[in-house]
């Protein structure tokens, strides 16, 4: 199911590409929104485990995902 987050952190086009460079191999193809503010990463999750990972990957990227 693909999965909405809105991040913090992200400000260009380089920081999109640290993203997909560092994350695609694992949880596929990753889409980023650069235009709303907090910006937007799109993402096909399977389960919360799934969920979970990819919450903490950004985070060590340095990307906190905003939770609702």
């Amino acid at each position: 199911m693909k999965k909405i987050f809105k991040a913090e952190n992200i400000a260009c086009g380089s920081c999109s590409n640290l993203i997909k460079v560092s994350l695609e191999e694992q949880f596929g193809k990753i889409e980023i929104n650069l235009t709303t503010e907090p910006k937007e990463v799109s993402v096909e999750i399977s389960d919360e485990t799934q969920e979970s990972n990819f919450k903490k990957e950004m985070e060590e990227l340095g990307f906190n995902i905003i939770e609702d």
